[in-house]
Parts: C-alpha cells; structure tokens; sequence
C-alpha cells in the first residue's frame, strides 16, 4: 500500500507537470527554451558551478510558472466573478515568473557571452571528453520530449500508459549511449537486451501498446545519436 501511495503521489505531481504543459502557452515556452538552452550548453566548456546555475534557473523558471499556475487555477475556483485582490493575487504571481524570466536571461548572457564563438576543433573535443555531462543531457532531454509527447496526446498518466513509452525512450536511450561510449560488444549487446526486456515488460503488463514501446524506444535512440553526432 506504501508503495502504491508513493507511486500515486508521483503519479499525480506529474500529471500537474502535464496539465500545465498543456494548457500554459508560457509553459510550453519554457520547455522548449529551457531544451535548446541545455543542447546548446554542449557546445561550451562549462564548469560544474556553471552547469549547476544553469539548472537551478531552469529549474526556477518552470516550478514558479507551476505555483502560478496553480493559484490562478485555485482564485477561479474560489472567485468566479471579478474581484481586484483576486486580480491583484494573480499579477503578483506572474510577476514572480517574470522576474525568474528575467533573472534567467541575466544568467544566460553571464555565462554564454565570453564564449559565444564560432565552435572550434577545440571545443568539440573538450566537449566529446566530456561524456558524463553529454549522457546526463541525453537523458534529461529525452524526458522533457516524453512529457511534452505525453502532454499532447493526453493519454494514460505520466508513469502509466500513454503515448509515448517513457520508460523505453529511456532505457534505448540509455542504450545507444553506452554503445556510443564503448566498443565492447557484449556491453553492447547486454545494455540493448535489458532496453528490450524493459518495453517487452510494458506490453505484458499491458500498460503499453507495441507500437507506444517502438515510437519511445525509436526516438529515445534517435534523440541520442543526433546530441552524440553533433560532436
């Protein structure tokens, strides 16, 4: 039971994630900045303090945008008529996502001005030895593209069910990373046997159709092998 109240709570905390992406205009913005912002990171050497700035504002922007979401969506609830605190209730919180807004282009040209430049042989090599750093923005891009799919299709909840398979996206993705990180064989051979036995697991289960499992485990590779490519 502890479990499935845990699993319910991630349920549901993800679900208010959706539901903000898909009726938020500004929500979807800040995905899509926040996504080309980290596939750019890449192409610069930063620091891990850099790197760490950069998602905490990331992370600042979307969950302000998430609390101004919500009180708009509890002041319609309580007030379905006009009232000036009520207006006054929801300006102050967009005007805590503008500042964040604000605040995050501040940090963006404190860390990408000096070395806004034309990519060099350089770059690219420093960037392709760091291979931790490029696997961990695999996978996190990968997620944010799993929960916009799932935003736009509506169906099943974030951990359950829906277009597409979140967990197969994840486990091929993991996969191709690793394929592209060595050339052991077996690895190879072994990392893409578990992605199998993972999506095969959610057909069983019945939570996934096979295609939802072959669109997540297709794009989860693809999305992969294109950040690797690039460097």
């Amino acid at each position: 039971m502890k479990i499935k109240k845990t699993i319910d709570s991630f349920n549901y905390a993800i679900e208010g994630i959706i539901y903000a992406v898909r009726t938020q205009r500004n929500m979807k913005i800040h995905l899509v900045t926040a996504t080309l912002i980290l596939i750019f990171s890449l192409f610069f050497d930063f620091s891990k303090i850099e790197m760490l700035i950069l998602f905490l504002t990331i992370t600042l922007v979307v969950v302000l945008e998430l609390i101004n979401t919500a009180i708009e969506a509890a002041i319609d609830v309580t007030a379905n008529y006009y009232h000036p605190l009520a207006k006054i209730s929801k300006n102050v919180a967009a005007g805590a996502v503008l500042i964040s807004a604000i605040n995050a282009m501040a940090v963006g040209y404190l860390l990408f001005f000096d070395k806004l430049k034309p990519i060099t042989n350089t770059v690219l090599i420093k960037i392709k030895q760091s291979d931790t750093t490029v696997v961990f923005i695999c996978l996190l891009i990968v997620t944010i593209v799993t929960v916009v799919v799932k935003a736009i299709y509506g169906e099943g909840t974030p951990l359950k069910g829906g277009m597409p398979s979140g967990h197969s996206a994840l486990s091929f993705g993991s996969a191709t990373a690793i394929s592209l990180l060595t050339q052991d064989m077996l690895i190879i051979t072994l990392c893409y046997f578990l992605a199998l036995l993972v999506a095969q697991s959610r057909v069983e289960a019945k939570v996934h159709t096979i295609y939802q499992t072959i669109i997540g485990g297709i794009y989860g590779t693809l999305i992969t092998i294109l950040i690797f490519k690039l460097f």
